[in-house]
């Protein structure tokens, strides 16, 4: 009896651990590639974070990189190009998915060259469609909310927004490069050094006013809004990239930046000047001129903080 209560109990535990650890098949019902899009907006719900108090933060700095996918490294965030795709979608286009579904979206600082992200108010949903506008000089205010140049539409008498293809392929064509602030900080609790996306933006050289734009001036057009990353974070999470060689190594966009997947350079960080890297490499020279010399600054200035921030960490395993 002992023993085929002990058979039953075995049986019993083998059925619980199947239960709560599902098997999922790779294929599905119908022979085709399963991709899990169940399970992603299951999982984009419950979002890890690390907790950090504020009274063990005892150190931060705030720096500003941009995400260049023409390198090879960011390749996946850049395509596909096309918004018919049915399985993939790049980044821009997740995110003015995001936007539609009502994500807020903040605008710059408006201070001429100051690139800052004003994250206190977001933007009223009509003000939106302007800020995607591929024909900004042939178009009237009145036209804004329902021109075919608007990558998104807004109806004033649902109060709903809507994705406008009509211009999106050759807007994405010069959208190649997104900024991103993050704060790097050292929380005494865990004895070591976390870094957190605050904001993401994108950036388009098409805003760009002539090819003889001052650098901080081309760096402050292109940026067209902000949305910060915890916002954007759980649409990340329920869409995978186009894989990279792999068709069965797929990764979500949140995977992707939480494991710092991608390649990035520094810009410009929080400093008592107040200024860019670029405003400081180009103070006193003509930028015709000295183009050489301005390059040769800039990556020396993006390789002192990079160093910086390499030597801090590193010190701190001194103590």
């Amino acid at each position: 009896m002992k023993k085929l209560f002990f058979i039953v109990l075995l049986f019993a535990g083998v059925f619980t651990a199947n239960a709560q650890h599902q098997i999922n098949s790779f294929f599905n019902q119908n022979g085709t590639i399963r991709l899990e899009t169940q399970e992603l907006d299951e999982a984009s719900d419950t979002l890890a974070s690390v907790f950090h108090r504020t009274e063990d933060v005892v150190w931060s700095r705030l720096i500003y990189r941009v995400i260049d996918m023409r390198y090879k490294q960011n390749y996946q965030l850049y395509f596909p190009v096309t918004s018919a795709d049915p399985q993939y979608r790049n980044l821009f286009k997740v995110m003015l998915d995001a936007i539609v579904d009502g994500m807020p979206v903040y605008e710059k600082s408006q201070e001429p060259g100051d690139i800052k992200p004003l994250l206190e108010t977001p933007l009223a949903k009509d003000q939106i469609p302007g800020l995607l506008n591929t024909d900004r000089e042939g178009i009237s205010d009145g036209d804004i909310a329902t021109s075919d140049y608007m990558l998104i539409h807004y109806d004033s008498v649902t109060d709903k927004m809507s994705f406008n293809d009509y211009m999106y392929q050759q807007y994405v064509r010069n959208q190649l490069k997104f900024m991103i602030l993050e704060v790097v900080f050292f929380d005494k609790h865990y004895s070591r050094l976390f870094s957190k996306i605050i904001a993401i933006a994108p950036m388009s050289s098409e805003d760009i006013e002539g090819e003889d734009t001052p650098i901080t001036d081309a760096l402050y057009q292109s940026i067209r809004f902000w949305v910060v990353y915890d916002d954007f974070r759980p649409y990340m999470a329920r869409q995978y990239m186009i894989p990279q060689n792999n068709d069965s190594k797929r990764v979500t966009f949140e995977q992707f930046f939480a494991q710092k997947l991608y390649t990035s350079y520094i810009i410009g960080d929080s400093n008592m000047y107040d200024r860019m890297l670029a405003e400081a490499a180009t103070r006193g020279r003509d930028e015709q001129e000295d183009k050489a010399i301005i390059e040769k600054e800039l990556k020396k200035e993006q390789q002192r903080i990079e160093n910086e921030l390499m030597t801090f960490e590193l010190d701190l395993w001194e103590y």
